[in-house]
């Protein structure tokens, strides 16, 4: 799937971050450049960058609060095997097979901020494939019961390029209550 990429990075991801524990380790999933590495970093989070694209993570290295990693995220072991994050960050990207795996990841408390594409976006072009467009309210099926959620959106958006998309912030726990930023 092709990553779109800007400078800014996602209103979404901005909003939500600030749930995190301050000073938490934070996972950016498929960083690509790294917009959100970058952005969460210069917030005093501790963030892991992983993608497969060594290209993008190059320019992510020296970057203060940065650890950038080269991974496959889709073919052989799951590569964040045993890790744990406070935040875990994933825009424009999806593989539904390693889904259980990241969520693994997430710690108790921890928060999921996730905004990506869904069924009906081909007609703006790219991502077309069905394999990597969400299903409506599949985010919400996809964290059951193990998760409180603190905000759900899905439709069309016109910025930063028109798209149908579907996003969730959630916490890793029944019952637990946030303050919305």
């Amino acid at each position: 799937m092709a990553h779109f990429d800007c400078l800014a990075p996602s209103a979404w991801v901005t909003r939500f971050a600030p749930l995190v524990r301050a000073g938490g380790r934070v996972l950016d999933l498929a960083c690509g450049g790294g917009r959100h590495a970058r952005w969460l970093a210069a917030r005093g989070y501790r963030v892991e960058a992983v993608d497969r694209d060594a290209a993008a993570l190059a320019t992510l290295q020296g970057v203060p609060g940065v650890t950038p990693r080269q991974a496959e995220l889709e073919d052989g072991p799951w590569p964040l095997a045993g890790a744990q994050f406070d935040g875990i960050v994933v825009t424009n990207y999806l593989y539904r097979p390693r889904f259980a795996a990241l969520l693994d990841c997430l710690a108790a408390g921890g928060v999921l901020i996730f905004e990506t594409f869904m069924v009906g976006n081909e007609r703006f072009g790219k991502p077309s494939n069905p394999d990597f467009l969400l299903r409506p309210g599949e985010l919400l099926e996809r964290l059951g019961g193990d998760y409180s959620i603190v905000a759900f959106e899905q439709g069309e958006v016109t910025a930063p390029r028109p798209a149908l998309i579907q996003r969730v912030c959630a916490l890793r726990g029944v019952g637990q209550v946030a303050r919305l930023p």
